[in-house]
């Protein structure tokens, strides 16, 4: 199955896209952000740096402002970052914390080092307040206490959102922050010691159908709820709001509709053909009650996801077994 929807179609002003002739920095290249970003971008006349994290660390100042000073880029888009599902949040909260500090740090400052004229951080929803309104409006960032299941991770994100704040508050640059809502699709992380629930439960049903096994355990009570967009249409909300967006005020990025973890399960379950029973532990941590975003503001601009989460979870597992021999376990 090949996903033929999320493909983006920005306005013309007479001389083509505004990606048109453009300098493009994409930082995370190779991950599931990022990748999609780079897919997008093959349609415009642009030039795309997308180097690996062994070419430019980005957790090295002098190595991330080296690059930056070299390409000079006209727009630059941060989806490099250090991610995990809870159980890596929880056990390695320094980690999350440090190095998503230094990759920003690094990677904002070089930026500005050099001029950038239009930068691109990407948060996550998951750096909303425990408790917030449902569904999540932009202005209900820092109003209340955060998730302690991931906590070192949202006051990193947080921390770039104000980074990018700062810059325009200061310098009056055009840098915009967006926050999607949970991601899935091609080249997600597939470990389980420290992926998401998609890729988690991916992988789960489909060696426990492979094995035999008659019973697939997960974590929490499976009431929790969860809206998921896929990483094509996470790329082509980005790249519709580089055009489109210029607010200091971060824009979300969702789906619109959410589902229970259960109701997840279900279907991915359905999707890899496993017809077991489901368990569930529920000593183990759920996470926030329920996270949909308010992506009014994007649509009001003209944006809107094309993908259906069965027609991607369906494209996301083909992908993933296709490559299954190479993953680690």
């Amino acid at each position: 199955m090949v996903i033929t929807g999320g493909v983006l179609e920005l306005a013309s002003n007479g001389s083509g896209s505004f990606l048109t002739g453009k300098k493009i920095f994409v930082a995370g290249g190779s991950g599931l952000v990022g990748s999609a970003l780079l897919r997008q971008l093959s349609q415009f006349d642009c030039e795309v740096a997308a180097p690996s994290s062994r070419q430019v660390d980005l957790r090295d100042g002098r190595m991330t402002r080296d690059f930056f000073q070299e390409l000079r880029p006209d727009v630059a888009i941060l989806a490099a970052a250090r991610v995990g599902g809870i159980g890596a949040n929880q056990s390695q909260p320094y980690n999350f914390l440090m190095e998503n500090l230094e990759i920003e740090l690094n990677f904002v400052s070089s930026a500005h080092l050099v001029n950038v004229s239009r930068l691109v951080f990407l948060g996550s929803s998951c750096i909303y307040p425990r408790l917030a309104p449902q569904p999540i409006p932009e202005d209900a960032l820092m109003t209340g206490a955060l998730e302690p299941t991931n906590t070192g991770y949202a006051m990193a994100k947080l921390s770039g959102i104000e980074m990018v704040s700062a810059v325009r508050a200061q310098f009056g640059r055009s840098w915009i922050s967006v926050l999607p809502s949970n991601l899935y699709g091609p080249h997600d992380n597939f470990n389980l010691d420290s992926s998401h629930v998609v890729p988690a439960l991916l992988r789960k049903f489909h060696e426990a159908k492979t094995s035999g096994a008659p019973t697939v355990e997960l974590w929490g009570s499976g009431l929790v709820r969860r809206e998921f967009l896929h990483s094509y249409d996470a790329a082509a909300g980005i790249l519709f709001a580089l055009e489109k967006y210029d607010d200091s005020l971060p824009l979300n990025i969702g789906y619109g509709e959410d589902v229970t973890i259960a109701e997840l399960a279900v279907l991915v379950a359905d999707v890899v053909g496993f017809d077991g029973e489901i368990g569930w532990n529920r000593a183990m941590p759920d996470g926030v009650p329920r996270k949909l975003l308010d992506s009014s503001r994007i649509r009001s601009l003209g944006w809107k996801p094309s993908i259906g989460l069965k027609e991607g979870l369906t494209e996301t597992y083909s992908w993933m077994i296709e490559r299954l021999a190479s993953l680690r376990k």
